[in-house]
């Protein structure tokens, strides 16, 4: 046996541990459970209702601190994975099913508006901001701003 064990890069201890297994031997990691879900998936809906930005973590955390689930993370988060409840990982998302062609200029004037703003640095340590508005068509400047004021929305 040690030459078969040796020749297959086996160990030899584990292959004895496997012809001395009783018959009913049953491999525990890959039972599945036999948990009913359906209650603690209707609280995670509701915490996610009223804050649906919170991933299974920070939903975690709402449920222990509410005391109505000892569950727990990987069991939320397998539950949350396997009714889709889980946010998107950064960089992750879905790439939208709308085909976008290109083409952005209309054909008529004052149809379609764009605005966009910036800011500069003076000599002096001062920053002056600039908002303005375009018109998509011939790119116009319909009109602008400028202000030293901290934030435009003071105005």
């Amino acid at each position: 046996m040690r030459l078969v064990c040796s020749i297959l890069g086996v160990a030899r201890s584990h292959v004895l541990e496997l012809a001395n297994r009783p018959k009913g031997w049953k491999d525990r990691r890959q039972a599945t459970h036999c948990r009913d879900d359906r209650l603690l998936l209707q609280d995670i809906r509701r915490v996610l209702h009223e804050l649906g930005t919170y991933g299974y973590r920070r939903v975690w955390g709402v449920l222990r601190h509410q005391q109505a689930w000892p569950v727990n993370h990987k069991t939320l988060y397998r539950v949350m994975r396997d009714h889709g409840l889980l946010l998107y990982r950064h960089g992750q998302r879905p790439v939208s099913a709308r085909k976008h062609d290109g083409k952005i200029a209309v054909a008529a004037s004052n149809t379609r508006w764009c605005s966009d703003g910036f800011e500069v640095a003076c000599d002096n340590g001062e920053r002056v901001r600039v908002a303005f508005a375009l018109d998509c068509c011939d790119r116009e400047v319909m009109s602008w701003v400028a202000t030293r004021r901290a934030s435009m929305l003071d105005w």
